[in-house]
């Protein structure tokens, strides 16, 4: 997961960018983000339309961050952070995102325990005191909380006058938040006809609910995004992914990119520019499909 990054890697792409550990958490979210703009596409600010929201579940009051474009209605698309939870970066990529036709949300899945944002940037969780602060958090993201999450997400957008109820719903997800995309579309699957999953952790596992065990309950189809070093400490998991869709006649896009776990994510030490955008490419042709 994003808390085990191996450090020869992490430094080495920090290196590339020409920082090190102090000087990545010196930087903060602004700094941090300021290189993901020559990337993400820029859009007019009138393009799309945003505000955070509450939304009831079983356990609580969530809130989230809801954007989609200005006018008409669109696919909706339930948005699961990695480690460090709903900020700014996180909003950044669902402003690209909706800007290309979708209405997205953004969760924040401690909300159990705080409002976002948890941490401003990725930086903050990186250090001992970040970590310590996310643990009991994350324990409380069991699969039981996340199904439960997961119905009461797409009943807010099903209920919102941006999203088209006639057109499936999409998830995407990180590290954490990769398998929270296909135990949504297990909770949902009437609804959700489309799962990303960017350097997603715990995706295959011996237990009995791992989320490869979930495909044929699901009606979504898939896309795998893994990172090298991810696959290097699990081998078998793009064989298992693969052989687990098939068995149950899910379509699913598996691949490992050549870039380390969090390439995806702008504020994300492992950030890797060209890696992220072949990724991005990926899923806007899954969501096409819609």
């Amino acid at each position: 997961m994003c808390d085990d990054f191996t450090a020869e890697a992490e430094d080495g792409n920090l290196a590339r960018r020409g920082l090190d550990r102090r000087a990545f958490t010196a930087l903060g979210a602004s700094a941090a983000l300021a290189g993901c703009t020559s990337i993400m596409k820029t859009h007019p600010a009138n393009s799309v339309r945003e505000r955070m929201v509450s939304i009831t579940t079983a356990d609580g009051v969530a809130d989230a961050f809801f954007v989609h474009p200005a006018k008409g209605s669109h696919p909706g698309i339930i948005f699961w952070p990695d480690i460090a939870g709903l900020r700014e970066a996180k909003k950044i990529m669902a402003r690209t995102l909706a800007a290309e036709g979708y209405a997205v949300l953004v969760v924040n899945p401690y909300y159990r325990g705080q409002p976002a944002p948890v941490f401003e940037s990725f930086a903050g969780f990186r250090t001992p005191e970040g970590q310590a602060k996310v643990e009991p958090l994350r324990a409380a993201l069991t699969p039981e909380a996340i199904t439960r999450d997961a119905r009461a997400y797409v009943a807010f957008l099903d209920g919102e006058k941006a999203v088209d109820r006639k057109r499936g719903i999409g998830s995407n997800g990180y590290c954490m938040g990769g398998p929270f995309t296909v135990r949504t579309a297990a909770a949902m699957p009437g609804r959700v006809r489309a799962a990303a999953s960017f350097h997603g952790a715990g995706l295959v596992t011996d237990k009995p609910d791992s989320p490869h065990r979930l495909f044929a309950a699901t009606q979504a189809s898939y896309l795998f995004a893994i990172a090298r070093n991810d696959d290097a400490r699990q081998p078998a998991q793009k064989t298992d992914l693969k052989a687990a869709a098939a068995a149950a006649g899910r379509p699913a896009e598996v691949e490992v990119y050549p870039a380390d776990h969090g390439w995806c994510v702008p504020d994300s030490p492992a950030w890797d520019p060209d890696a992220a955008d072949k990724a991005w490419q990926r899923m806007l042709a899954l969501y096409a499909r819609l």
